[in-house]
């Protein structure tokens, strides 16, 4: 009979560093993605005011404790202010967003608006609420960040919110439209970035676990659950789930847009295309079949007990 190798169980001493060393290789590379999508995008720059928005929610929570450790090793100086818009939300809980920066000790500001009941007023029960909610908030934090003199608005969307908003203009807007890392208002007059455009949710949550943010629930667009965002959103989890890598690869596809490739006449003039007789890249060389390789499936996960 085979011999069986037992993993010894590890001493609490030995669990507790292991934990560590995992979460500063989780700090590690939500830095490391964090800096690599500013710079791609170039954006922040030297003097630069950013105005983290921040809801409560964990993403905003990281976005502003990941700015503020970069803030210490950028090569350029800028400065960070801490917004928060409070809604006047039933329940919501004042006291924690203040509380949370001072003993932080960055610069922030609550604008205090009362959209909750606009929203309320205005959208039927059982309708979708983020769309208008979401403008509201818009133009509220546009006009703060002109009185705060920010020159950069910085949103807590990663990479999952989008692809997710890739799917919904594709689904249900019948556009190809996503939610750039980096964006001018409409109205032209403000920056808005999203430095974590390369992060993914699940590590988010696990720093919002790391960091013990006093979380703040959202209790409008909490309390819907047949969102369309979270349909989407879950089967995007669902392919992840089954074929790791997959939506990193979608993230990479923005990056590679083929406009050549597509159907839309205003990228390309399809119109007055023509046979050159010289070979191009482009051509329908990318018609032939390719050996696309098969994303791993995640195997069952097999533990070994002590016998």
């Amino acid at each position: 009979m085979s011999a069986v190798w037992i993993e010894p169980e590890a001493t609490p001493h030995e669990a507790r560093l292991r934990i560590e060393r995992e979460d500063h290789k989780l700090e590690k590379r939500l830095c490391r993605l964090v800096g690599q999508a500013i710079g791609d995008y170039h954006m922040v720059e030297e003097g630069d005011r950013v105005m983290v928005c921040l809801s409560g929610g964990k993403d905003s929570y990281a976005l502003l404790d990941i700015l503020l450790k970069m803030q210490q090793r950028a090569p350029v100086r800028f400065d960070i202010v801490a917004v928060n818009l409070d809604q006047k939300q039933p329940g919501f809980p004042a006291h924690v967003l203040p509380d949370y920066l001072k003993a932080l000790g960055v610069p922030f500001h609550i604008e205090e608006q009362d959209t909750y009941s606009i929203v309320k007023d205005k959208i039927p029960e059982g309708k979708t609420m983020c769309s208008l909610c979401s403008r509201l908030r818009r133009g509220i934090l546009y006009r703060v960040a002109d009185e705060l003199g920010a020159t950069k608005l910085a949103l807590g969307h990663h990479r999952d919110d989008m692809l997710q908003t890739l799917f919904l203009n594709m689904f249900f807007g019948g556009k190809l439209k996503g939610m750039p890392p980096k964006l001018v208002s409409d109205d032209g007059r403000h920056m808005v970035i999203r430095p974590l455009a390369y992060v993914n949710e699940a590590d988010l949550v696990r720093w919002a676990e790391v960091q013990a943010f006093p979380l703040i629930p959202c209790t409008l667009c909490g309390s819907q659950e047949n969102l369309q965002r979270k349909q989407v959103g879950a089967m995007l989890k669902d392919w992840e789930k089954r074929f790791p890598g997959r939506l990193d690869n979608m993230l990479h596809a923005l990056q590679n847009v083929v406009p050549s490739h597509l159907a839309d006449t205003t990228l390309h003039d399809f119109r007055n295309l023509s046979a050159t007789g010289i070979a191009s890249a482009d051509g329908d060389r990318a018609f032939d079949p390719e050996d696309f390789p098969q994303p791993a499936v995640v195997p069952a996960k097999i533990s070994l007990r002590r016998l």
